[in-house]
């Protein structure tokens, strides 16, 4: 992957033909589980159950994801539905700190929103008590969905079940933290994954105080919130600024500042993906390690 721009590494972390290439070259799939598996936890539930036991008992709290996105059939999204309530039951009860992390579109999002409106609903009501459900942030073109399912959620007496991710880089995402901290939803504040073409604030210096902003912003609110990034400067100016905000981090990405977090009293988070997806998901990581 060396040399290949960053825009072009997420335009084949969303192609299923390059993905099917890869995996036909002879050690092709071999060589890249080798590089995504530090990423990841595993192919299967008992492999992320191991490594939710390995992370909670090193003190840092969980958000456990299935891999998977763009679902149309509505058979295969409540598939997916029933692997999340079968997640529910293996993980260690409280007070272990597990929480579950979704995308809306592995739910047929785009398809069918009303009945993924009613799947994140069914997630969120089996959760025990204290646990929520984080809803990652997707393609700007997909927002307003998102934003939709959760707070239809949250209205039906869940807020403190759900979560819901804000992107700095959207120009729109003041404005949607204002109606999340309305309903009470816990907010994830990240910079922004994906490539987009407008509405946007430029990649670095615009964000990272786009960032800042939206920092301030939920603080004085009140709202529940946590910073997941991996960018040192923006965390410790958030922690400087606002105290000991929770911080939620990537598996396999800077584990020695998750362990340094942890032993200076901040509260950490990691994600924890699984599941046979697994191959654009590395992508998207390979990508965002290029920067600009």
């Amino acid at each position: 992957m060396v040399g290949i721009d960053r825009r072009v590494l997420f335009q084949l972390a969303t192609s299923q033909r390059f993905e099917r290439v890869v995996k036909r070259v002879p050690g092709g799939e071999a060589a890249a589980w080798r590089a995504a598996s530090r990423y990841v936890a595993g192919l299967s539930r008992s492999d992320a159950v191991d490594a939710v036991a390995r992370l909670t008992e090193q003190g840092h709290a969980v958000s456990v994801d299935l891999f998977g996105e763009r679902i149309v059939d509505p058979g295969a999204a409540d598939r997916v539905l029933e692997a999340y309530l079968e997640l529910i039951d293996a993980l260690p009860p409280p007070p272990a700190d597990v929480w579950l992390s979704v995308d809306l579109s592995h739910l047929a999002l785009v398809t069918d929103p009303s009945r993924t409106a009613e799947r994140l609903a069914e997630i969120a009501r089996g959760l025990p008590a204290g646990r929520r459900v984080q809803v990652g942030a997707e393609e700007a073109a997909h927002t307003d969905a998102v934003l939709a399912c959760v707070l239809d959620v949250a209205g039906r007496g869940m807020a403190e079940r759900v979560g819901a991710t804000v992107q700095a880089n959207l120009v729109r995402s003041p404005a949607d933290a204002d109606e999340l901290a309305a309903a009470g939803v816990h907010v994830r504040l990240v910079k922004g994954a994906y490539v987009e073409t407008t509405g946007i604030h430029a990649f670095g210096e615009p964000t990272d105080v786009a960032l800042l902003r939206l920092a301030f912003r939920l603080a004085e609110r009140g709202v529940p919130w946590s910073l997941a990034t991996h960018d040192a400067r923006l965390r410790e100016a958030v922690l400087l600024g606002h105290g000991p905000v929770a911080v939620e981090q990537l598996l396999g990405v800077r584990p020695d500042a998750l362990d340094d977090l942890h032993a200076r009293g901040v509260p950490t988070r990691v994600y924890v993906p699984y599941g046979a997806e697994w191959f654009r998901y590395w992508l998207r990581r390979v990508a965002e390690s290029r920067g600009a």
